[in-house]
């Protein structure tokens, strides 16, 4: 009885997690040379993203606390997130949290009583439409706060990005520290990745790199074999299972006909090499190339979301363009030098399909388990919330409970059999 996770990114993780924890015997299988997903670290240990979590993204923290990493993972801007305007060169701190704009000196600019109420009423699960459009009539609050935010969960423009989508975002910043922001200390290699191999490890689950799927086998209405090409075929007895945790093209080839997002967004992430002793610190910018700033004692980070254009730039030019900017954050609110003007060497990071495109409509919504052995697992399996980490261990935990289903209603149909008669010896 062996469940085989095909995909080791943070949905293939926490199902892994998931199903080891309920006593099953569990095969990761991974294309890539490396664990993680688009939370992977790189080759020379930087991140491939700028990854951040809030205090609303229960499952995710419970995944961390399940592998030992909670305390990895800081809170870089307890006070308030530095934003500097390029528009006017304007340096001040924002509350994530509507709770905490009472004190005006957090409060971004624009925030009127009828601009925050317009952005209570998108919480609401109203027609659906592009959070430009319903922000139209408060052009300052959408530019200062309500643009960075969309652009941040949903990687969509907000002149795209659907309403509803970001509804579910705001009902999750509601409670108390659900807008608490935190970042990896060190990277995601050492807070995240690494920590989760070690458990699934120590709970005996193998772990399987650098074998891609190549052909899933379905006979009967059932998984029945996994052909990794040079990395061997597995048969499938009755009592196996799959969860198929890869992206959702991969899902398509494997499984045609799967319903899954076809359009996707690119991120642009630009990680310059400055090792300096100082704290871990985050950062935001307005009207500019960077949008988000961390800065950690190996380097620093810049992420482009909805990195379209910035996509297509080559790293020439976007390495000057990007250092420029942040020196100008890093000086504005006095973080440890030096932020000399040339800029240190860079390496730049294009996931060109980052994440599916979160405009306005119905998403395409995939069967949690489209066989009985077999279930999908990855961020885009949950089409109410953003493409995330949430979302995605999310989906990995819902994949194993959807397999346990699966078990305990095969074990009911065959309690409700007629039982046979023993054969007698000699027929």
């Amino acid at each position: 009885m062996t469940v085989h996770v095909v995909g080791a990114g943070l949905a293939g993780l926490a199902a892994a997690l998931s199903l080891a924890g309920r006593g099953r015997a569990v095969v990761l299988h991974e294309a890539a040379p490396v664990a993680g997903g688009r939370c992977r670290a790189l080759p020379d240990g930087t991140d491939n993203g700028t990854h951040a979590l809030i205090g609303a993204n229960r499952a995710a923290l419970r995944f961390l606390s399940r592998i030992g990493a909670r305390a990895r993972w800081v809170e870089p801007e307890p006070g308030g997130l530095p934003v500097l305007d390029l528009r006017d060169g304007s340096a001040r701190r924002v509350a994530l949290s509507p709770l905490a704009w009472r004190d005006a000196a957090l409060r971004p600019a624009g925030a009127s009583a009828r601009a925050v109420l317009a952005l209570a009423r998108l919480a609401l699960p109203l027609r659906d439409r592009p959070v430009a459009e319903a922000m139209a009539a408060h052009p300052e609050f959408h530019r200062g706060f309500v643009e960075p935010l969309v652009i941040a969960a949903l990687n969509t423009p907000s002149a795209e990005a659907s309403c509803r989508r970001l509804g579910a975002v705001l009902r999750r910043l509601a409670g108390p520290g659900a807008a608490r922001l935190l970042v990896a200390r060190e990277g995601l290699g050492p807070d995240l990745v690494a920590p989760a191999l070690a458990t699934l490890r120590r709970a005996g689950v193998e772990i399987r790199l650098g074998v891609r799927l190549r052909r899933l086998v379905a006979q009967g209405g059932r998984a029945a074999a996994l052909d990794f090409g040079e990395g061997g075929a597995v048969a499938l007895g009755r009592e196996d299972a799959v969860v198929l945790a890869t992206p959702p093209w991969e899902t398509r080839r494997l499984l045609p006909g799967t319903p899954a997002p076809e359009d996707h967004v690119p991120i642009v992430n630009l990680h310059f090499a400055r090792p300096a002793e100082t704290p871990v610190r985050f950062l935001g910018l307005l009207e500019a190339l960077c949008q988000w700033v961390l800065v950690r004692p190996a380097g620093v980070s810049v992420t482009v979301s909805a990195g379209e254009a910035a996509a297509r730039e080559e790293a020439e030019s976007l390495a000057p363009r990007a250092w420029a900017e942040l020196r100008r954050a890093a000086l504005a609110f006095g973080l440890p030098g030096p932020w000399p003007e040339a800029p240190p060497p860079c390496r730049v990071v294009k996931e060109r399909r980052a994440t599916p495109r979160h405009a306005p409509g119905p998403p395409p919504l995939p069967a949690r388990r489209p066989l009985p052995n077999l279930a999908l697992a990855g961020d885009w399996t949950l089409p109410a919330l953003p493409a995330t980490i949430e979302a995605a261990v999310r989906s990995g935990e819902a994949a194993a409970r959807a397999l346990g289903a699966g078990r305990r209603a095969a074990a009911a149909r065959g309690a409700a059999a007629p039982i046979a008669a023993p054969a007698r010896p000699g027929g």
